[in-house]
């Protein structure tokens, strides 16, 4: 299975805390194993703070462990507002879907017809970008614009990184985006070979405001509260939500590091969310309905276990069976969501530290709660 994780280690003495309980909360014997295994991932070296949610047929539990910041035994709670990362990538994915079924365009659609001006590096050899090589990683675009962001991405763990991406993006408009993307060079078919890509996402974002003539947040926000009662998941964050944003820890560098900064349109890797709300979105996501049929189709089969969706990982297991997850990371704080149908099963872990292991640390947790609870 493949599962991409970003990302030093020293030791940490952490305040182990009882987690908060929803009152419409599974049975003892899974919260139990929940956790045990939560209450043990705290105690790795530079993990300070975790969170959890959980829906299992149909009942749900949000736990909150440790502390963000060491000795301070501020934990966590149901109003923290975490930065997911990644997982930003999945709703963007989820508005794709909506655009899909509305007919504002076709997965076979080329990119091209949805931008204001000419680009024809977005092709090769007359084989086109498409949207559906947006949605599953395969456009050849490269992993991040402008392109010095994936240099200094390749020293992700260095203390000056998160410093180096705020430079980079502090005035990067959508403008600016536009115009790095005419630097582009696609070297190989689209449609075929897996190269994980943000500002692929970040352009499937600006088609979306092209088709709906609508801010990119606005469209975002706008489907959670409408189909979810989701209202603290959002790109920008007034003043006082700002004060509830966990703080968190990049690689193995004691001082609080500074949030990931706003990136045109937003749709790769900078929504903030809470945990209830993420369990709301785990509810929507275990449903069985036209627009998580769309989500979920497979667009491109790599091989008989791993296949892309709109933006999700889609992973077919003897155990598990056919499920999806997306891995989420800023240089602050980690996370996964998974989705197992099989087993009406649904979960969303959160850290606020980023690191090498960081991700494997999360595995190890998801693979105890995954083993015992089914």
């Amino acid at each position: 299975m493949k599962i991409y994780t970003f990302l030093m280690l020293l030791a940490s003495n952490l305040y182990l805390s009882k987690p908060s309980i929803n009152t419409d909360t599974i049975t003892d014997p899974a919260r139990d194993i929940i956790d045990s295994a939560l209450n043990k991932m705290i105690t790795k070296p530079l993990i300070h703070a975790a969170s959890i949610g959980l829906v299992l047929h149909g009942k749900e539990y949000i736990g909150h462990y440790g502390e963000m910041e060491v000795g301070k035994k501020n934990i966590p709670n149901n109003g923290t507002i975490y930065e997911i990362g990644s997982l930003s990538k999945t709703l963007t994915g989820m508005l794709t879907a909506k655009a899909i079924q509305e007919k504002k365009l076709q997965l076979e659609d080329e990119v091209q017809q949805y931008l204001g001006e000419n680009y024809p590096n977005l092709s090769y050899k007359d084989h086109p970008v498409r949207i559906k090589d947006l949605l599953s990683h395969t456009s050849g675009i490269p992993g991040m614009l402008p392109l010095e962001a994936n240099t200094i991405l390749e020293q992700f763990t260095d203390h000056s990184t998160p410093a180096r991406l705020n430079t980079l993006y502090r005035n990067y408009k959508k403008e600016d985006f536009l115009t790095d993307l005419h630097q582009v060079s696609i070297d190989t078919v689209p449609g075929y070979k897996y190269a994980y890509s943000s500002a692929g996402t970040q352009l499937m974002a600006a088609i979306l405001e092209k088709v709906y003539k609508v801010d990119f947040e606005k469209l975002l926000t706008d489907y959670l509260s409408e189909n979810m009662e989701a209202e603290n998941t959002k790109i920008s964050l007034s003043a006082r939500e700002y004060e509830r944003l966990a703080v968190g820890y990049h690689s193995d560098n004691p001082v609080i590091t500074s949030p990931m900064p706003l990136l045109p349109w937003g749709a790769s890797g900078n929504v903030k969310s809470t945990v209830p709300d993420m369990v709301k979105y785990i509810r929507f996501l275990l449903q069985n309905n036209a627009t998580t049929r769309e989500l979920y189709k497979p667009i491109v089969k790599f091989d008989p276990e791993f296949s892309i969706g709109y933006f999700w990982n889609i992973i077919t297991d003897k155990k598990l069976g056919t499920y999806y997850l997306h891995h989420g990371g800023v240089p602050r704080s980690q996370c996964y969501i998974y989705i197992i149908p099989k087993y009406e099963l649904g979960i969303f872990i959160i850290t606020n530290q980023s690191g090498n292991q960081t991700a494997s640390v999360m595995e190890a947790a998801l693979g105890e709660i995954l083993d015992k609870i089914i």
